[in-house]
């Protein structure tokens, strides 16, 4: 028994963590400050920039804003103390101290943050990133059908699409979803990141030969609970605050994307580096939507991919002129209203494996969909609603589209609010409402 409870206390706090929650990664709590794999001097410099945006803070404040533990912080301000760096305002609680800088600290600190303006969690090696990547990338499990229905449970889909999506997404590579416009493409492509599942671990900014990268964004990254553990295993549940918990991301860009987009990006007044957005979407999926109407060329932009999506890693150049490898391990996926072989060579398509054709909804599900979106926006049920609209498609020779019974009921509902009518699906309602969306296309 007792050899046994030896063995167990042995174990990593980083790979007991993993267990317990089933992350394939967990970032473990650094003891020191040579763990954290940073040099004391730049340690020191984002403490100090940390105290002049704080003004008076206590060394946990600056420990919490670091990410850095209070083990490491509290004899580095020790030491700053002992070089008349930072004074002791008053005694904080938890055998702590409020600190604030002394002048020779406050000309110090406004020199390191001409240097670089950056000020947050502090950031972790790219070596550490690469691995963090390989590590949960290779923790992704098959999807199975089931998986697959139970993510695009809340869309309408022609169900062969269910074995040819299913494939795709276990390849983890890339595919071509297109067809005619307003059919659910990217909403299809959107849904697919869930069925990924399980969340990852990304770090607040990535440090490489003094070139720093801020690769967290609210506005793909969203922030997932951490596990938490009870009794005698709360210990083990520590992490390294440098590293946020995240749902897998979906990176969406449109007629937006330009070429910089896809390299590291450098503001020379911050010297803070921002992160492109095949790092941003690393574990998840990179959704390139309405493709081919880019501001760029489609073969600029498609030459930029060969290599990763061949070799499952690209090849960035830093603001110093040094090239890095990182990791390109997402589910890539185009989005077009074109069909692909007018806009790429063979040799491109032949790294894209899969092409989806997403075609029109056929009549019955159209009429489906009319009922479901009806009496989401609480119109009473209408079966000869369809009827009326299928009538009008055959003698316009008008397609059918699956965004057309949202968009027509939308208008049918803001007429009724309008004229204070009682909301009702009338063959005039639908008439006016065709005669607006339609007119002129």
């Amino acid at each position: 028994m007792n050899t046994l409870t030896s063995e167990t206390q042995s174990f990593e706090p980083s790979l007991l963590g993993g267990l317990l929650s089933n992350d394939t990664f967990w970032p473990s709590q650094p003891q020191n400050s040579a763990e954290t794999g940073l040099s004391d001097s730049f340690i020191e410099a984002l403490v100090l920039k940390t105290v002049l945006i704080g003004g008076t803070v206590s060394g946990r404040v600056v420990s919490d804003r670091t990410g850095l533990t209070f083990r490491v912080v509290e004899p580095l301000l020790d030491v700053l103390r002992t070089r008349k760096l930072v004074s002791h305002v008053r005694p904080a609680a938890f055998n702590d101290y409020y600190y604030s800088l002394t002048e020779a600290g406050q000309n110090r600190a406004q020199g390191h943050m001409k240097q670089c303006s950056y000020v947050g969690p502090a950031p972790v090696p790219l070596n550490d990133y690469v691995l963090s990547v390989e590590a949960q990338a290779a923790g992704l499990e098959p999807i199975d059908r089931d998986q697959l229905r139970a993510a695009l449970a809340t869309i309408s889909y022609d169900d062969h699409l269910l074995d040819e999506l299913g494939p795709a997404v276990n390849s983890n590579t890339g595919l071509f979803l297109y067809g005619p416009p307003g059919n659910g493409k990217t909403t299809i492509a959107r849904c697919l990141t869930q069925v990924l599942g399980q969340e990852i671990w990304i770090p607040h900014a990535i440090l490489d030969d003094g070139n720093l990268i801020k690769l967290q964004d609210d506005a793909f990254h969203r922030p997932a609970p951490v596990p938490q553990a009870t009794g005698n295993m709360l210990k083990t549940q520590e992490w390294d605050r440098r590293w946020l918990r995240i749902g897998r991301p979906t990176v969406v860009v449109g007629g937006e994307l330009v070429m910089e987009n896809l390299e590291v990006r450098h503001d020379p007044r911050s010297n803070i580096c921002e992160a492109p957005l095949q790092m941003k979407s690393n574990c998840g999926c990179l959704l390139i939507d309405d493709f081919g109407r880019q501001r760029i060329a489609p073969e600029d932009l498609l030459n930029r991919w060969i290599v990763p999506l061949e070799n499952s890693c690209d090849y960035l150049t830093l603001p110093t002129g040094k090239k890095i490898q990182i990791p390109f391990e997402q589910l890539i996926i185009f989005s077009t209203n074109i069909d692909p072989a007018s806009l790429v060579d063979e040799a491109f398509l032949r790294r894209v494996p899969y092409k989806i054709f997403v075609d029109d909804p056929t009549k019955e599900e159209f009429t489906q969909l009319m009922s479901d979106v009806g009496k989401k926006m609480g119109f009473p049920d209408t079966p000869q609603a369809a009827s009326h609209l299928l009538r009008f498609y055959a003698e316009s020779n008008r397609n059918i589209r699956r965004c057309h019974p949202r968009d027509l009921l939308l208008q049918v509902a803001n007429f009724c609010k309008y004229r204070k009518l009682p909301f009702a699906i009338r063959p005039e309602y639908l008439d006016q409402a065709c005669r607006s969306y339609f007119s002129q296309l």
